[in-house]
């Protein structure tokens, strides 16, 4: 949790104001135009790119980052593009270590994008960058474009501000968006060459405001999974058929209230649940005494609507570690306009649940196919297509030097307190480390906040959150190195 039970106490050796002036300097001269470059490009994560091979917009933006990121000429880096075939790019950066080395620091970010869509505020655009009050807008920006140049910041700076670091490793990935599934093929041919990893960086997270660092604790699993109920071989005229062909909507109706309670939200498969953890419970009530009233407003409700709970602890343990279930889309219907009065033969509807960090995804999803196949209403045809599962995680316990980092680093540079969150969507990748690298530490954070509209249109990236988040990085990579 916060820094109450930590030590406090100033940053030493490496000198904070260069690191800052270097940080303030390159993102001002060098980051924020290149990254407004990579916003203008197109680059969809494969999920929602087929062709994205032929297409080119992720190599296209691998080589805007390599390039940039080689510019910089680190003394000793190696910057390389890894393509195995048949998967998605990775960009490599190796630096070597800067003084001593305690083991690879792998510093992660992504490079591919979610789907444009539509909505976009005037003079904005997916692909249109713009900076307005110190906000960078455009798809990509804040999740996940800036990391590899926070990352590779927080190198210079560490260095031009005669620190330590240990050897670092930035990988940057092109799937993220859809799971990551390349990333384990990549992990494993890249095993020898990453070596031993003692502290894992990830800034495609984020926190409930701007004010302090938010170092983010679990991260919730997933499944997912396209239903579909099938009662006719072609629409029928609803005033012939209705009464005697059941609805396949009403079927849907049933078979979701075999998994999720209407009236509460609360999921019925036991397999979703988990114990909450003390220390996690702990964390989500300090968290919501930083910021009170932050969680209920994190969102644009629209008109009276309410949050599902007036509690707001109990807002962020839903939010962290109990599962949810959203429909997050849906086939054979036609638009209202369009609509006629037929009974339609078929629903699809696509199931997205959130589970608890330390759930079974696959046991989950299992038992998900078992209720919607069972004993289906009218002898209905169901189909379960695009399945998909992917464990959560729960972050090791803090080391004593990190801990002392974050307690210094978040008075002097950002004047608050550092606090934590359990951020309900999923990085994949975190999961995998975890199991490969059991004794490495965990610094999960970034510039994002509820309202940075990542997915959705109008996305931006908070600029000067950025850059005290590169600055903490830079101070967290020279205590790594000094511990």
């Amino acid at each position: 949790m916060g820094s109450p039970t930590g030590t406090g106490g100033s940053i030493a050796i490496v000198d904070k104001t260069a690191v800052q002036q270097t940080v303030r300097e390159l993102w001002e001269a060098e980051i924020l135009p290149s990254l407004s470059d990579f916003v203008a490009i197109p680059a969809l994560s494969p999920h929602f790119d087929g062709d994205w091979a032929a297409n080119g917009h992720l190599d296209a933006a691998v080589e805007h980052l390599r390039g940039w990121i080689t510019a910089r000429d680190i003394p000793g880096a190696r910057v390389e593009v890894v393509t195995l075939p048949d998967r998605t790019p990775v960009l490599l950066v190796d630096v070597p270590a800067a003084g001593a080395d305690k083991g690879t620091v792998l510093l992660y970010g992504h490079l591919d994008k979610q789907p444009p869509v539509g909505g976009w505020g005037e003079g904005l655009g997916p692909w249109q960058p713009v900076l307005r009050d110190g906000k960078l807008y455009g798809r990509g920006s804040a999740d996940d474009g800036y990391a590899g140049y926070a990352a590779t910041a927080a190198i210079e700076a560490v260095r031009a501000a005669g620190g330590s670091h240990s050897r670092c490793v930035v990988l940057l990935e092109t799937g993220e968006e859809s799971g990551s599934p390349d990333l384990p093929a990549y992990l494993e041919h890249l095993a020898d060459q990453l070596g031993q990893v003692s502290l894992v960086v990830c800034l495609d997270s984020g926190g409930n405001d701007y004010k302090r660092l938010w170092l983010t604790t679990s991260l919730r699993g997933l499944a997912s999974v396209d239903l579909t109920v099938r009662v006719l071989d072609a629409g029928q005229h609803s005033g012939l058929a209705s009464g005697i062909v059941p609805s396949s909507f009403r079927v849907i109706r049933r078979l979701l209230d075999r998994i999720e309670d209407a009236e509460t939200g609360e999921i019925l498969i036991k397999e979703m649940h988990v114990d909450i953890p003390d220390d996690r419970a702990a964390e989500a009530a300090q968290s919501v005494a930083a910021a009170p009233g932050t969680v209920r407003t994190l969102f644009p409700l629209h008109g009276d609507t309410r949050p599902v709970d007036p509690d707001e602890v109990e807002l962020v343990l839903n939010n962290g570690w109990r599962p949810t279930l959203s429909v997050i889309g849906a086939n054979g219907f036609p638009e209202p306009v369009d609509a006629g009065n037929v009974l339609r033969p078929f629903t699809t509807m696509t199931l997205s649940f959130r589970l608890p960090p330390t759930a079974d995804a696959t046991a989950a999803l299992e038992a998900v196919r078992d209720a919607l196949t069972s004993d289906v209403p009218y002898g209905a045809t169901v189909e379960l297509s695009r399945t998909e599962a992917a464990a959560g995680w729960n972050a090791p316990q803090l080391a004593p030097w990190l801990r002392a980092s974050l307690d210094a680093l978040s008075d002097e540079i950002f004047g608050n307190p550092w606090q934590t969150v359990s951020l309900g969507g999923s990085i994949p990748f975190m999961g995998l480390l975890a199991r490969l690298y059991p004794e490495a530490q965990f610094v999960i954070t970034g510039a994002l906040g509820a309202d940075s509209n990542a997915h959705v249109p109008d996305e931006w990236l908070h600029v000067k959150q950025a850059e005290r988040v590169t600055e903490a990085v830079a101070h967290i990579l020279d205590a790594h190195a000094r511990s």
